[in-house]
């Protein structure tokens, strides 16, 4: 079969491999469509692949196909599963974890100890076949696409987020970065009640982007004073605000945009240590908290996206194929800003 693989530091090649076969327990996925995730690119960077050695749940190291978010046809069952037949159409959920810590007992498993991704620390979705372990497995309904399926997962990332901040009906929010997640992020918002939304970014697609998706006010701080802004058109503040860019000046930022008792909500990934204005969190009584992946929520992120209320699909902005995933996908995914999501059509 054809898969994007990745061997090293802008080293990722598609290239014929090895077809899996189902084993028992397991079942066997033929991917249709897969989205390109800033952690591909930050994999196609050099960074986040397992490599060296074997990840201690899934046993898998590079070389590793990439692509963690994905949707497709079951082909086959192995032996012993009994929830799904050839034909269901599925989403997948990538986390991969032991099951047995303290984090997987309370069904924190996004939390495991030894947390992964398919497509990261064992092969992914970039492929034409993929074997899972059923529990990553969400059918699909006959209203949601294949193409909106594999939308679910970073979908989930946002709404995640969203539930777990103190978000209430009626609330004003602050996004700070408006790629996938946070326009994302915004729809979710709009969805669980809030009322101005005001979204922060440099690139002004982005910011016609989150316009289209809900946002009520946007802002390039390259152009005007954000935060200022922000404290004049919500009278004194927002109730919270989403850090979804992953830099040290938009947490401050944010920071200095929540109203006294407000939230920062951080579902970016920041890799670097930050400074944090501790004395304005503290005159402001606010609360900054974070959260990493999802979890529990693909079957509530499906069901928005059949009933209508997320209409993902105004966040995809490409389609490719395999074949074009490195110069059409990765490349272009660096250097043109404007891009939301690039969708890979798997199959020829």
């Amino acid at each position: 079969m054809k898969a994007a693989v990745w061997y090293g530091k802008y080293d990722v090649r598609v290239e014929s491999t090895h077809e899996p076969v189902v084993e028992p327990g397991k079942v066997k996925v033929k991917v249709e469509w897969a989205g390109i995730c800033g952690s591909d690119l930050h994999a196609y960077h050099g960074a986040g692949v397992q490599q060296n050695e074997p990840h201690p749940v899934s046993g898998e190291m590079a070389p590793l196909t990439l692509g963690h978010e994905f949707a497709g046809v079951i082909t086959e069952v192995g032996e012993g599963v009994s929830d799904f037949v050839v034909g269901d159409r599925v989403a997948i959920e990538p986390l991969i974890y032991c099951g047995e810590c303290e984090y997987c007992k309370e069904n924190h498993y996004n939390k495991c100890n030894s947390v992964g991704f398919i497509g990261l620390n064992a092969n992914g979705g970039f492929a034409e076949y993929v074997v899972l372990m059923p529990n990553m497995l969400h059918k699909l309904p006959e209203k949601v696409s294949l193409e909106e399926g594999a939308l679910v997962e970073p979908t989930a990332v946002a709404l995640h987020a969203v539930k777990q901040s103190k978000l209430k009906v009626g609330d004003k929010v602050a996004v700070f970065g408006v790629g996938l997640i946070g326009l994302l992020t915004i729809m979710a918002a709009k969805a669980a009640g809030a009322t101005d939304i005001f979204a922060v970014d440099m690139s002004p697609e982005r910011l016609l982007k989150a316009q289209e998706v809900g946002a009520t006010h946007t802002i390039n701080p390259a152009e005007e004073n954000a935060v200022e802004t922000i404290l004049k058109l919500s009278n004194g503040g927002v109730d919270v605000a989403y850090e979804a860019a992953g830099v040290e000046i938009t947490l401050g930022n944010a920071l200095s945009s929540v109203k006294k008792g407000g939230e920062i909500m951080v579902l970016s990934i920041i890799p670097e240590p930050v400074k944090v204005d501790i004395l304005q969190l503290t005159f402001k009584e606010a609360n900054i908290t974070s959260t990493l992946a999802y979890r529990s929520i693909f079957p509530e992120v499906i069901a928005l996206i059949a009933s209508g209320v997320l209409d993902v699909k105004k966040v995809v902005t490409k389609k490719i194929t395999l074949d074009q995933i490195v110069e059409d996908g990765l490349k272009l995914l660096d250097s043109d800003k404007s891009q939301a999501k690039i969708l890979v059509k798997v199959q020829q």
